[in-house]
């Protein structure tokens, strides 16, 4: 939730540094424990995404270059609207992983980051998206991860004979528990109103929260590839939603940080 917190109230303002307190404010207004707040705060600094300055006894915090370029490519994998949803040159990038024994520690990472990127995994080893153009970035983890040796990728249409493309995308993404992410999400944000200041500030930075969970769940395919998914138009109006909310959001923040 913090990562969420920094992405949608800190990245909108650039490096401007806020206050400890402001972000521990926001914590505990999303049902979190002041004790837990600072140590989330200080442990996120540590990881590199936030750099603290002091200001007479207080700790300010701003967000680093990492940071910045992890919550760019956070909004294109949750909040766009054009992820090559509509145009699709019917091919698909193939990714297959040998992971050795003495690798096996960068197996749970390597899931992690490649579901992240949008692809799904229809059989043991094997990794399959129709964003053939992000693989670039699956190159980059598999070399961080040192996996090079041991990955052999391509990019092609499905071949003849082998399993038809709506078996491949049945196989390869859990939809139906991504649809009901989206129908819960939606029963929850869709239709209310939220009163100016602390409600629309905190719906906001749950309905972000929710959507940014959703890129590792839904793989934003090809409309032609899910001609009757529930979820395309589910997730075009939650982020509708967000974009409403965004605004009142904004401004709360700015009277609780002084910005």
């Amino acid at each position: 939730m913090l990562v969420t917190v920094l992405g949608d109230l800190l990245e909108p303002f650039g490096d401007r540094p806020v206050r400890t307190a402001a972000l521990v404010y926001v914590l505990q207004g999303l049902g979190y424990g002041e004790h837990a707040a600072r140590q989330a705060i200080v442990r996120t600094g540590a990881s590199g995404l936030l750099t603290p300055t002091r200001s007479g006894r207080e700790t300010l915090w701003a967000l680093t270059d990492p940071a910045h370029r992890l919550f760019t490519e956070g909004d294109i994998r949750g909040f766009s609207t054009d992820i090559d949803s509509t145009r699709w040159d019917g091919h698909w990038l193939v990714v297959c992983v040998s992971i050795p024994e003495s690798q096996r520690s960068a197996r749970n990472r390597l899931y992690a980051a490649l579901r992240w990127i949008g692809l799904g995994n229809p059989a043991p080893g094997v990794w399959v998206t129709p964003h053939h153009r992000r693989a670039a970035e699956v190159s980059r983890t598999i070399d961080e991860l040192r996996l090079t040796e041991s990955t052999l990728s391509f990019v092609g249409e499905l071949p003849i004979p082998g399993v038809s493309q709506d078996r491949l995308v049945r196989r390869s993404w859990d939809l139906a528990a991504a649809e009901q992410a989206y129908d819960d999400l939606l029963q929850r944000f869709d239709g209310r109103r939220f009163a100016p200041g602390d409600e629309q500030l905190f719906a906001h930075l749950e309905l972000a929260d929710g959507l940014r969970r959703m890129a590792s769940m839904d793989p934003r395919l090809p409309e032609v590839l899910l001609p009757e998914w529930r979820g395309l138009e589910a997730a075009r109006r939650l982020r509708e939603l967000r974009t409403e909310l965004t605004p009142g959001a904004h401004a709360r923040w700015r009277e609780i940080s002084g910005l």
